[in-house]
């Protein structure tokens, strides 16, 4: 199959199952589930990409199993959340706003707001698990073995953090504090420097293969989406809200990539 014919049909994949999603989401009133989506459905255009594909077989085993490890630990920590904590509280609120400022319904709001916004970026940012698997019989070189420690190391590193963070949350005498211990205090943000390790290493899988090479859009724009867009701005507006002693965290403590703590 040609990439382009790859690409189209992943595409149809997406649009369905996020169709079918904002259908029960209509129902049950409640988005949040588009969170677990968001690394499920990377798995799921990964392994399409799998068995539609003729390139290079060990390199597709090991850009499947890395999505897959990343996504189905991320989706599943995202639902297990979504089920203990309740609807996300920043989506109440986009959604919110949309209907009081703009007349609104939920239905058009959730598809303008959250699905058709989702749905493109999910597409782009995977398309290293995508293109990677299109061509090429290279076996995997440097570049590829690089990739692949990059992307385990992300794993590790967003899973641990989020361990952490929820050990952190658990203890009722940390209501109202700053999460600065382990891994939160070299990054504010382990979870998204590890997504983006994640996918910075498939790309350098990826980029061994002829198509691979342009799926650089994919790491660029999740970096950018996680540190400029919905990822920090919007987790850190609120904790400066919320948490008294966030200020100083902020100016103590590496925005992304892990470094030592600055002496305030």
């Amino acid at each position: 199959m040609s990439p382009f014919m790859l690409l189209f049909w992943n595409a149809v994949i997406l649009v369905v199952s996020f169709f079918i999603l904002w259908l029960i989401c209509l129902k049950t009133r409640d988005v949040t589930p588009i969170d677990s989506v968001w690394a499920l459905g990377m798995v799921a255009l990964a392994t399409t990409s799998f068995f539609l594909t003729d390139g290079q077989y060990t390199r597709k085993w090991v850009l499947l199993a890395l999505c897959a490890a990343w996504g189905l630990r991320l989706g599943g920590y995202m639902l297990w959340r979504w089920r203990d904590h309740g609807p996300d509280r920043r989506y109440q609120a986009m959604l919110g706003k949309a209907e009081a400022r703009k007349g609104w319904g939920f239905g058009k709001a959730t598809a303008l707001l959250v699905f058709a916004t989702q749905a493109p970026l999910l597409f782009i940012v995977c398309l290293p698990v995508q293109l990677g698997q299109a061509d090429g019989n290279t076996p995997l070189g440097i570049i590829a073995m690089i990739g692949v420690g990059l992307a385990i190391l992300g794993i590790i590193f967003e899973t641990v953090g989020d361990a952490q963070l929820v050990r952190f949350k658990r203890d009722p005498n940390n209501v109202g504090k700053v999460m600065d211990k382990g891994l939160w205090k070299y990054t504010r943000h382990p979870n998204y420097f590890g997504d983006a390790c994640v996918w910075w290493g498939l790309f350098l899988i990826a980029s061994e293969t002829p198509y691979g090479l342009w799926t650089i859009i994919g790491p660029i724009l999740l970096t950018w989406t996680l540190m400029r867009w919905s990822g920090a701005p919007t987790v850190e507006g609120r904790l400066h809200k919320t948490r008294p002693g966030y200020a100083d965290y902020v100016r103590r403590t590496s925005g992304f990539i892990p470094m030592p703590p600055k002496k305030v």
